[in-house]
């Protein structure tokens, strides 16, 4: 069977419970709806590494930090050898570790590594704290290295990273050593290292529990959809599947949306802003929700029915990844943009440009409109992230849902301590368009 404006009918009868002819068609287009929105791996087995629990080890030069990521994960992740400086680059892990769930385990540089080189490893490791959920800091009882360990440790705490301490190579020592290393490592760090030995593969199952009991009160409770929609609830999603649409499947955040809100139970109608009306039209009441794409938000607000809420899934991210507050109360800097200002746009993928990119067309288009064509805009993607934001009046954060939460936040703590106003891509948006106050989150 061929799916093509047959499929908008049958989705139709599957969600608002029409039936198609006299054939009920549900079971079928499920295949179709799974097929083409989940046909790729990636959503189908795999957590994003943005929805993991990220666990990062720190520690100096041959302290065992690859070894240990080894035998946390049972499998040989990160290379291992007696020179000190084995690891130049952060590895990443994606683990199902019970019962912690999904994690991804960073393995860092050391801290002490030396030469030009050697900065630069140390400035990759500084990278990898802004996006740590919890760190394991590989301490040392020997005192030439105590005032480092000191140090990252004021370091993470500065940053709200819980810290696991840990003893690493006890297979070394005598019991009645490890003893006087523990008091002696306890006595500045204030509490008890966890002792391990990653050779012998013992004190992992410690390390867990010291993770558990270090993880925020409030860690995986945020949701996309949050208080917006309940069980039964009608939402509509409006997605424009132009060129930046990967052929065959959905973007990320759509995915992740839709799933959550079948989770929740949720009654889910999709739709291309060209069959909105249509798609409204059909509907016995109006939807609760409905959720757009950013760059359409205009034209979904003009005809949305009154009684429907009106989001996008850059704002949705933006509470969900981010500090949804700080983003719409800086959206007002716009207001005080001149020819002479200078905006950071920031992109969380590094995919290469495409014709009438949001970020790096579109957005930029809506402001030089709006303020002139002499604003000047800078724009950096991925992990480029200028330590320097004071010569910008607006930084302008896509929806990161590449991104851990942990460094989203870390972004917006460095702009808020730098007085640089922050906004999100859909938040900007709806601004521009006059409509925030209209946009829910």
């Amino acid at each position: 069977m061929k799916y093509g404006n047959t499929a908008r009918q049958l989705h139709f009868c599957l969600l608002t419970g029409i039936r198609f002819g006299k054939r009920n068609l549900s079971f079928r287009y499920k295949n179709y709806l799974c097929h083409q929105t989940f046909n790729s791996e990636q959503f189908l087995i795999h957590t994003p590494h943005s929805n993991r629990l990220h666990i990062a080890l720190f520690g100096r030069r041959n302290s065992g930090k690859s070894s240990l990521i080894n035998a946390l994960t049972g499998q040989h992740t990160a290379l291992v050898s007696d020179t000190p400086g084995t690891t130049t680059d952060p590895v990443l892990k994606a683990m199902e570790l019970y019962p912690l769930g999904a994690c991804l385990f960073i393995d860092t540089p050391g801290f002490d590594d030396e030469g030009e080189l050697g900065t630069q490893r140390v400035e990759r490791t500084l990278k990898m704290v802004e996006k740590t959920d919890i760190a394991l800091l590989l301490c040392d009882a020997d005192e030439a290295w105590e005032a480092s360990c000191r140090s990252w440790k004021e370091r993470l705490e500065q940053k709200g990273i819980p810290i696991v301490p840990v003893l690493n190579k006890a297979d070394l020592y005598t019991e009645t050593e490890v003893e006087a290393q523990v008091r002696q490592i306890a006595g500045w760090c204030g509490e008890q290292p966890v002792v391990v030995s990653a050779k012998e593969h013992t004190g992992m199952e410690e390390i867990r529990q010291a993770i558990l009991t270090k993880l925020p009160a409030d860690y995986g409770e945020q949701t996309i959809t949050g208080h917006l929609v309940k069980e039964g609830d009608l939402v509509l999603l409006v997605m424009p599947q132009d060129i930046q649409a990967p052929k065959g499947r959905l973007i990320l955040p759509q995915v992740q949306t839709l799933r959550e809100l079948l989770d929740k139970k949720c009654i889910v109608m999709s739709c291309t802003t060209d069959r909105l009306a249509h798609s409204l039209q059909a509907l016995a009441t109006p939807p609760r929700l409905i959720i757009t794409d950013s760059q359409v938000f205009k034209t979904v607000c003009e005809q949305k029915p009154p009684e429907s809420r009106l989001t996008s899934f850059s704002v949705l991210f933006a509470a969900y990844k981010g500090d949804i507050h700080y983003y719409t109360e800086s959206a007002a800097a716009i207001d005080r943009l001149t020819t002479q200002s200078r905006v950071l746009i920031a992109e969380a993928c590094t995919h290469a440009p495409l014709t009438e990119d949001i970020g790096r067309e579109k957005l930029p288009r809506l402001l030089r409109r709006r303020i002139g064509e002499k604003l000047q805009i800078d724009i950096v993607a991925g992990n480029d992230f200028p330590a320097d934001l004071s010569p910008y009046q607006l930084i302008i954060q896509c929806g990161a849902c590449m991104f851990n939460r942990k460094y989203v936040l870390s972004r917006i703590a460095q702009a808020r301590a730098q007085h640089v106003p922050m906004t999100n891509y859909g938040v900007a948006i709806a601004y521009l368009n006059g409509i925030l106050e209209q946009i829910t989150w």
